[in-house]
Formats: C-alpha cells, structure tokens, sequence
C-alpha cells in the first residue's frame, strides 16, 4: 500500500510538472484535479500543497543547490521529471525538516524509479548523496570552531 506522504509526492510531482510543461496552469487548480482523479486523502493533498507552494517560493534556492551539486547539467536542460524530483527533495532537507533525510532522499529515489528514466533514480541519488555529504562536512566544520 503507498504511504500518505509518497502519494503527496507524487501529486507534487505532478503538479510541479504540469506548471513547467503549461505555465498557464495554477498549482493549486492542479491539486484540486489531482485530489478527484487520484481519489487522495485530504492529508496528501495538505501534505502535497505545502510541498507545492514550498518548492515554488524557494525555486531559485533550490535550482541553484542543484547546480551547485550538478554542475555537469544545467538545471534547465535536466528533464522535468528529475528537475521536479530533485527539488521537492532538496525542499524537503534543507527547508521543510519534516522528515527524516535518509526518508527524504529514499522517496525521492523510489519516485525516480517510477517517474524518470533508467539513469534518473542514480542520478537523483548521486546528487542528493553530495549535498547530504556537503551538510555533513559543514556542521563538523562548525563543530570544530565551537
């Protein structure tokens, strides 16, 4: 059975996609579609909205952590999927905190797996893996000047 949070995911996937694919398109108008169609609970859809609306108020933050942790690929050359994939879990470790972040890069993973293509689930991995690496060299760092 999929998890509250994974089906929220996916919703903010797929909304996230649909606003780069047809920017016309209002996230919140997506939701409410994707709540009917996908038949989610309201949980999802709450879960799924502060997603959104994270992702969408910190874009910038989160496409230049991606190219800082990718520079081989510019953000807008990535395919949305894995451009989508990759910011709901960067939201999700550097500004939301309301998960664990081994749970955040797992999901964002799995998602990949499901949503991207054959290399995307590496490729979501090897950069979620490089800033969790980065955050970890910076609080010991930190810890040393205390």
């Amino acid at each position: 059975m999929v998890s509250v949070r994974r089906k929220a995911r996916v919703a903010t996937l797929q909304t996230l996609y649909e606003t780069d694919c047809a920017a016309y398109h209002e996230a919140e108008t997506i939701l409410t579609r994707l709540r009917v169609e996908k038949e989610l609970p309201q949980e999802s859809i709450d879960f799924a909205s502060e997603l959104v609306k994270g992702v969408l108020s910190h874009r910038q933050e989160l496409d230049s952590t991606i190219g800082k942790f990718a520079p081989a690929f510019p953000v807008d050359q990535l395919s949305s999927i894995d451009r989508n994939i990759l910011r709901i879990a960067i939201f999700e470790i550097l500004f939301n905190n309301k998960v664990p972040i081994k749970a955040a890069i797992n999901e964002a993973v799995e998602i990949a797996k499901t949503f991207g293509s054959e290399s995307s689930s590496r490729f979501v991995n090897g950069v979620l893996g490089s800033l969790v690496a980065s955050l970890v060299e910076r609080e010991k760092e930190t810890n040393r000047k205390e």
